[in-house]
């Protein structure tokens, strides 16, 4: 016979941290080349002129200058026109 009441199993316990998204340099801020400018899961944000995106959909500067924001038109692959912003660095 067992001494100890049976203990339930605990359900909703498991937290993790946050993934620090968003944007780190704003329009007008200088920055050098290979510097985090946005931080994003997916496309939310595209990579324009002087700009590139990593594999986790992070973008970078590719030179020095002044970062930049500006709204586009973009085609989805359905045909669909969409405004994105466009990330550049001057």
């Amino acid at each position: 016979m067992s001494k100890v009441k049976a203990g339930g199993s605990s359900k909703n316990v498991h937290d993790s941290p946050g993934q620090r998204l968003g944007v780190k340099r704003f329009g007008g801020q200088k920055v050098s080349a290979g510097e985090v400018i946005v931080r994003q899961v997916g496309e939310t944000k595209q990579a324009g002129p002087g700009t590139y995106m990593s594999r986790n959909f992070t973008i970078h500067a590719k030179k020095d200058g002044v970062v930049g924001f500006k709204q586009v038109k973009t085609r989805r692959f359905t045909g669909k026109t969409a405004r994105r912003t466009q990330v550049t660095v001057e």
